[in-house]
């Protein structure tokens, strides 16, 4: 234990003062805006700036892919709901022409209390007095009696049994034609499904062929361009040795017409030595032009068609572009329908959070004496 009525210690005291100096002077600093303000760390924010700006990017980016992901699964709900809304209709339907063919009025069994011919087809209690009816002395029943009780009991007990035999070949018929609806059903999903995965296959076979064929025909390409150069330089070289050849032992001082004809071809020829065109090569010349001019017209007329044929595409598309357009319009009200709603629902749960806080909880408003409590020292 520590005494009490000890000597005072000079030491502790100056560490114990040295305190008090540096907690008021870090009062001082922290108390005073000016001084606290300078000495922001820029760095660290503009970290948790971007730090920040980096995480509302990732939250915008999962929420446009949840927002995405949501409109898909609403179109594919859509898309369920229609088909079984058409399904149930085909069912109900089935079972309204079930009924009106097989379970007609007159087939029941408590028919004959509700028939309203019933007056009609009864049997008067006597039709002359020969009636075979009528007894000797004329009583034609008496009051108890039921002489044909068994007979009318076992016609009875074989109605009911027809009755009973009917109805559970009309419910094995109904049960037997849901199974087939539902086989068929499953059948047709099935098939769809199979398709879709087929097309998927064909597609990717397209592709893949379509690349296989155009490395190919690059590759042939390519070695036809060789191909096609190296006999272009033979060509030239045996030109070049033909027109040597010509100039050795052809004869400029002749008349003879054959000597303006040119190594380059049968309708090319040397101007200084030509003597004119013949009849036979003016007339080449007019059946060749006329074979130009119907070769033009040929190729204005595929031109044509082809133009024709585009702008029915193009207008087709157009037209396939503004019904999609409007397809798309029809969902996106539909969207912001549901939105509006969602919206109306989020306010009036907000206005009702609202009212709970305004009235039940922030009830006690702090004083001012509350806040004197804070910054009365520096730590």
């Amino acid at each position: 234990m520590h005494k009490l009525d000890g000597p005072f210690d000079l030491k502790e005291a100056a560490i114990i003062a040295g305190r008090r100096d540096l907690e008021v002077q870090r009062q001082n600093r922290i108390f005073n805006t000016r001084l606290r303000t300078i000495g922001i760390d820029q760095r660290a924010l503009d970290g948790q700036i971007n730090d920040r700006k980096i995480q509302q990017e990732t939250e915008a980016s999962k929420h446009l892919a949840f927002a995405n992901d949501m409109i898909r699964h609403d179109q594919t709900m859509c898309l369920l709901d229609e088909r079984h809304k058409r399904d149930m209709l085909n069912i109900n339907k089935a079972i309204s022409d079930f009924r009106l063919c097989y379970q007609k009025p007159e087939t029941r069994r408590e028919f004959d209390l509700n028939d309203p011919q019933a007056l009609k087809k009864d049997v008067p209690a006597r039709i002359s007095d020969t009636d075979p009816r009528c007894t000797v002395s004329s009583i034609q029943k008496l009051p108890g009696e039921d002489l044909q009780q068994q007979q009318r009991i076992r016609r009875q007990q074989e109605q009911i049994r027809e009755w009973s035999l009917t109805q559970q070949k009309d419910l094995k018929n109904a049960l037997e034609d849901q199974k087939f609806a539902n086989r068929l059903f499953d059948k047709t999903r099935i098939a769809m499904d199979q398709r879709a995965c087929e097309l998927q296959q064909m597609e990717e076979d397209t592709r893949r062929a379509v690349t296989i064929t155009t490395k190919a025909f690059n590759r042939a390409q390519a070695t036809e361009s060789a191909t096609k150069r190296k006999l272009e330089k033979l060509q030239e070289q045996e030109d070049n040795l033909f027109e040597i050849e010509n100039h050795l032992h052809s004869d400029l001082l002749t008349e003879n017409p054959q000597q303006a004809t040119s190594a380059f071809g049968p309708n090319r020829v040397i101007v200084d030595r030509w003597k004119g065109m013949s009849q036979d090569d003016a007339d080449d010349v007019t059946r060749k032009q006329k074979q130009q001019v119907q070769e033009k017209k040929r190729l204005e007329e595929e031109e044509r068609q082809l133009n024709a044929e585009w702008e029915r595409l193009r207008i087709n598309d157009a037209r396939a572009a503004i019904l999609l357009e409007r397809h798309q319009q029809r969902v996106n009200r539909q969207l912001r329908k549901a939105m509006d709603c969602q919206n109306m629902l989020l306010n009036k749960d907000h206005k009702a959070r609202e009212k709970f806080l305004k009235n039940e909880v922030y009830v006690n408003i702090p004083t001012s004496k509350y806040f004197d409590q804070f910054n009365t020292t520096s730590r």
